[in-house]
């Protein structure tokens, strides 16, 4: 009985070395991302600009996308707050023609030094040789026409600010002691802000308006915890 023979499968040949792999030969599939906010350095601060607008800003911090840190200044979440980052956030509230001309001082220096609560309005000194008339018609801010040393100006966040020592020493002079009493305790409480009290109370001392003068010093006065009981106080 004669057998059939049959057609054999064709045989797939081995891979060549110069083949591409099989997942090269898959056709590509091109992905469409879904748009989200931007993941920002930890560092960083958004205000209204080219990148986003201040109501986009707004709808951003209603969905807890970014948080407020001051007026138009937002911040992701969970991202600290820096002295630096609350001058930026400042700067922000002040128009960019006068930014060159004033100084942040009293609470607004405090409170960006970490030592008061976020201000209403902005306290903003203005040298005495610089004309403060022109500037007055700046919502939000209120300005002080002061003397101001060479070392009573520091630079952070790309804002002038008035330097811890004179921070105090205005703070002591011109606000009042209920909230001055908190701010003191605080800038004085601060090792990096080096406020020393001896100097403290020489600047005081050494200010030529006497009735703020007896008053800052009553303030620094109840600042000082009370001495032991039979101790002479310093």
């Amino acid at each position: 009985m004669a057998l059939l023979s049959g057609t054999p499968a064709p045989r797939t040949p081995p891979p060549r070395a110069s083949d591409p792999p099989a997942s090269a030969r898959l056709t590509p599939v091109t992905l469409t991302p879904v748009p989200s906010p931007p993941d920002p350095s930890p560092h960083e601060l958004y205000s209204p600009g080219a990148l986003f607008s201040w109501p986009e800003l707004q709808a951003m911090a209603s969905d807890g996308v970014l948080t407020q840190l001051y007026q138009r200044g937002y911040l992701p979440p969970g991202t600290r707050s820096t002295p630096q980052l609350r001058a930026r956030a400042a700067a922000c509230a002040i128009p960019v023609t006068i930014r060159q001309r004033i100084v942040a001082g009293r609470m607004t220096a405090a409170w960006i030094y970490g030592c008061a609560h976020e201000p209403d309005r902005l306290a903003l000194l203005v040298d005495a040789n610089r004309r403060i008339s022109s500037l007055r018609s700046t919502r939000g801010c209120t300005f002080h026409e002061v003397r101001l040393g060479p070392f009573d100006v520091v630079s952070l966040g790309g804002l002038m600010v008035s330097s811890p020592l004179r921070t105090a020493l205005d703070i002591a002079l011109h606000v009042e002691a209920e909230q001055a009493l908190p701010a003191l305790a605080a800038l004085l409480a601060k090792p990096e802000l080096d406020v020393r009290l001896r100097l403290l109370r020489l600047a005081v001392e050494a200010s030529p308006r006497v009735p703020h003068r007896k008053a800052a010093l009553e303030k620094l006065a109840a600042v000082l915890p009370a001495p032991p009981e039979g101790q002479a106080s310093g």
